[in-house]
């Protein structure tokens, strides 16, 4: 089914719509998925039945998290409403995937130093954001160049997680590498408008149609592209893309193993541990919320019950003795 004409148009019909290469692909899979396990019928012929009985496979027999059932959910549905214009019936008798809250995995700031001692160039630096701005890691390698405002020392997140903007601070000692990186950029971008091919960075669809000219500005090039132009899957335009965010986590991984981290890493450990060290200063748990842009502040009091384990909270009797 990897070459499905069936799969291939549901890939276009997203496509015209702007939806995002993510979802996309998170979709297909889903889609896929749900026809195998019915023994490859057509989705037009399966109902809302089948539907909960794949969910409940899911939940039970995979055991997958409730965000990725989900992600299965909104897959289905879009299949049967948008894709396919079919009425389904509300979609109540599933097993609904249950997972106890994780504590996230925080370094030490000792462990954060070794880590980012090992980083050189462009990797420190995406790093040193991720850990010095709490940044996800989508958000970082979507950042463009007007979203660096060197002179508030502080980064503008557009289009984070829920469609959110959000503005975070920035570490000083990041502002010279930062300005040495804006050159290799703009090198890149000199050679992207001197090639006649290139239509300029994506846009989102709106942006496109009121500023057309600021696909090829410096401004909006993403502030860490690809190292080489590609054509845009949704459109068939030469573009350069941003960063591989697949990339960005190897590195992390790979910082981490090198620096003797024993700790389970990734890029969002660094973003876990900015907001535990912001707590651990004493800045106040709004503000954390507000530079992490956490909609409700309960999530971010996960990380209030880090700093109350071990040392930091209850001391173990074994030290009385």
């Amino acid at each position: 089914m990897a070459k499905s004409p069936f799969l291939e148009s549901i890939a276009s019909f997203m496509q015209v719509r702007n939806y995002s290469k993510r979802t996309i692909e998170a979709y297909l899979y889903w889609i896929k998925y749900f026809i195998v396990y019915c023994g490859k019928q057509h989705p037009r012929d399966l109902g809302s039945a089948d539907i909960e009985r794949f969910l409940t496979f899911l939940a039970v027999e995979r055991q997958v998290s409730p965000g990725t059932q989900a992600v299965a959910l909104n897959a289905l549905v879009f299949l049967k409403t948008k894709f396919l214009s079919q009425a389904i019936e509300p979609l109540e008798h599933f097993q609904r995937a249950t997972r106890q809250t994780k504590l996230p995995v925080v370094l030490t700031q000792d462990e954060v130093k070794a880590l980012l001692g090992q980083l050189t160039g462009v990797h420190y630096l995406m790093g040193g954001l991720l850990y010095g701005s709490g940044l996800r890691r989508i958000e970082l390698v979507r950042l463009r160049v007007k979203d660096i405002d060197f002179d508030f020392k502080q980064v503008r997140v557009m289009f984070g997680k829920g469609a959110k903007h959000r503005i975070v601070t920035m570490a000083e000692e990041l502002i010279e590498p930062l300005h040495k990186h804006l050159k290799q950029v703009a090198f890149y971008h000199q050679q992207d408008i001197s090639n006649p091919a290139f239509a300029g960075v994506w846009m989102p669809h709106a942006l496109a149609r009121k500023y057309p000219a600021a696909s090829k500005s410096l401004n909006w090039q993403y502030l860490f592209p690809a190292s080489r132009l590609s054509v845009d899957a949704a459109s068939g335009l030469i573009r350069r893309h941003h960063y591989d965010e697949t990339s960005v986590n190897k590195q992390i991984k790979r910082a981490a193993k090198l620096a003797g981290i024993q700790k389970e890493v990734s890029c969002h450990t660094l973003r876990h541990s900015f907001a535990t060290h912001l707590l651990q200063s004493g800045t106040d748990i709004r503000t954390v919320q507000e530079q992490l842009g956490h909609s409700d502040v309960k999530t971010t009091e996960i990380y209030t019950h880090v700093l109350k384990q071990g040392a930091l909270g209850v001391r173990s009797p074994l030290s009385n003795l």
